[in-house]
């Protein structure tokens, strides 16, 4: 008899879970990267076993505790929108932070950054209003999402920059409205804005040696990462080797090891060259011819 857990997952099936992330989005219990990440394991998963995975920290299903207050919806009547005003300064919101109704960014010679990866999003969509006078409005999202961006740019820049999901999946919505008078409004992913500083689930692990069996792969973890070296390319720890040569194929020679000092002391600085004379020797006169 087969596996159970090898039976393949079918398209209802597959909705179901994304269905099932977005309620814990909206509960709490999963940030926007952590609802866009999921929703594509989702909707890649091949057998009820990988789906499994996804939802395994989650409660099942219809079993949820009912919130304290139902969120207010955004629009007339619910919530006021949260605004992030920049003049001739900065805003930025990062990390941890909730979304529960509409967002505005204002920046006027200014910089506004709002990094949504973190964010625990409670609203299907999340609504923002930008605008950008001689400023930038950055609005940082996880790949995966889906970005509506509408407005108008005088002397100015409006633009997305992310990967986005592919049609017809039920992913996130990022709806912009942008207003741009010599400044720009960008939507940016984490493939140009780099990945967040977030922890390796359990899940993830479980995911890829579920999916290694699957197809046969040998599962491998994942590599550590390489030292950091300070300073830029070619520069090493005082007195240690550069670790590996340099782009021309030639390695780098050995620093010299610096003499032990007592604790506290001063670094010693190199002998300074010696001042000219302040008044230099003039030369003697030639001797003058007798006279006759």
């Amino acid at each position: 008899m087969s596996d159970p857990g090898g039976i393949r997952a079918s398209d209802d099936e597959r909705e179901a879970v994304v269905e099932r992330l977005r309620v814990a989005s909206v509960e709490g219990r999963l940030t926007l990267g952590e609802l866009t990440e999921r929703t594509e394991a989702a909707y890649s998963a091949v057998t009820q076993a990988e789906l499994a995975v996804i939802t395994s920290d989650l409660p099942p299903a219809g079993q949820a505790p009912a919130p304290a207050h139902a969120p207010a919806p955004a629009g007339k009547g619910g919530r006021a929108r949260r605004w992030f005003v920049a003049v001739m300064g900065d805003s930025k919101r990062r990390g941890k932070w909730r979304i529960d109704g509409e967002l505005g960014a204002v920046a006027v010679m200014g910089d506004v950054v709002l990094d949504l990866r973190d964010a625990e999003v409670r609203t299907g969509v999340v609504d923002i209003a930008a605008t950008a006078v001689m400023g930038d409005v950055k609005v940082i999202v996880p790949d995966g999402v889906d970005v509506e961006l509408e407005g108008i740019a005088i002397m100015g820049d409006k633009r997305v920059d992310v990967l986005e999901a592919p049609p017809g999946t039920n992913v996130p919505l990022i709806r912009v409205k942008a207003f741009a008078l010599m400044g720009d409004v960008k939507v940016i992913g984490d493939a140009r804005a780099g990945r967040s500083k977030k922890a390796w689930a359990a899940w993830r692990e479980q995911w890829r040696e579920l999916r290694g069996e699957l197809t046969g792969e040998p599962y491998r973890q994942l590599p550590p990462p390489a030292p950091h070296w300070e300073g830029h390319l070619g520069h090493a720890p005082h007195g240690q080797a550069h670790p590996q040569p340099d782009p021309y194929g030639q390695p780098y020679p050995p620093q010299p090891a610096e003499p032990p000092r007592a604790p506290g002391a001063a670094h010693p600085l190199p002998p300074l060259p010696p001042l000219p004379p302040l008044h230099p020797p003039r030369h003697p006169e030639p001797p003058r011819p007798p006279e006759r």
